[in-house]
């Protein structure tokens, strides 16, 4: 029998800015030449990366960029360290700069504090592809962690500067600032956080309140995503996590429930629709 599931669509889930940028760039691209090689993973979305490889998009690593000569090759979003730069120019790749500005602008900060011979801490998630590129503007030197506990028994230079990943929560870097300032380091703190991300905690906490149940969607992969799910999830203990409509099991929701679907800043829009539709036969 059917459930009458009441489905709404959050209107600001969806890509961010840097995203569409770098996609609309790709299937430009694609569109004209077949095919286009992009360095990583273009968005942190299983789906969306088998979309756009189906059009030609061709993902390549680091090791595979060595070998690369006379080519295109897109940089996403994530933006990229400064030896990508150089072996692109001596393999004779032109690179599609697809960086976002948010994290340009974090580099930039970076490479300024290190060519000033400022140390340099970096609250974010080590191996990401973004932090990586963060990294590469102090020749990896920075010093990254997740968490305050990776840094028991490491010495700490007494004066250093703090910048964070631009998916990481607004209030963690802060708190992070005043517990490292507590424990007597002069800290300069320089907040790179993408406002487009960290301004959407309060709409996706409104928004969640809404409903019986959140279908939150996003690629394992995604950092954000793990960030505005728990912030759904605080906001509403009835959410539940997917990253494909096939996931979710009909025997989770009750008659006439009114279901809200939100993802993050690399869940691409027709994603949460196959959602929507997918929980309207139920």
């Amino acid at each position: 029998m059917a459930k009458n599931l009441i489905v709404s669509i959050d209107k600001d889930s969806g890509f961010c800015f840097g995203v569409v940028y770098a996609i609309d760039m790709a299937e430009e691209i694609l569109d004209e030449e077949g095919y286009l090689y992009c360095l990583g993973d273009i968005v942190h979305n299983d789906k969306e990366v088998a979309r756009l490889k189906a059009k030609g998009l061709r993902i390549i690593n680091h090791a595979d960029l060595k070998d690369l000569h006379d080519e295109k090759v897109l940089i996403r979003a994530h933006g990229e360290a400064p030896d990508t730069y150089q072996l692109a120019l001596e393999n004779n790749i032109t690179l599609i700069d697809a960086s976002c500005p948010v994290v340009l602008k974090l580099q930039n900060r970076i490479k300024t504090a290190h060519d000033g011979e400022q140390p340099v801490l970096i609250f974010g998630k080590p191996g990401h592809a973004e932090v990586i590129g963060l990294q590469g503007q102090t020749n990896n030197k920075a010093i990254v962690f997740q968490d305050l506990s990776e840094l028991d028994g490491v010495e700490l230079p007494k004066s250093f500067t703090l910048f964070s990943q631009t998916t990481k929560s607004v209030d963690r870097f802060y708190e992070i600032k005043q517990e490292l300032i507590d424990r007597g380091y002069d800290v300069q703190a320089n907040d790179t956080i993408c406002r487009q991300v960290s301004n959407r905690y309060e709409d996706l906490e409104s928004f969640a309140k809404h409903f019986d149940k959140i279908v939150f969607v996003a690629g394992r992969k995604s950092s954000n995503g793990k960030v505005l799910y728990e912030v759904c999830k605080s906001a509403n203990p009835n959410t539940i996590f997917i990253s494909e409509p096939q996931e979710l099991d009909e025997s989770l929701f009750s008659d006439g429930e009114k279901i809200g679907i939100c993802g993050a800043t690399s869940t691409p829009m027709w994603l949460m629709e196959d959602v929507k539709v997918l929980l309207e036969t139920f």
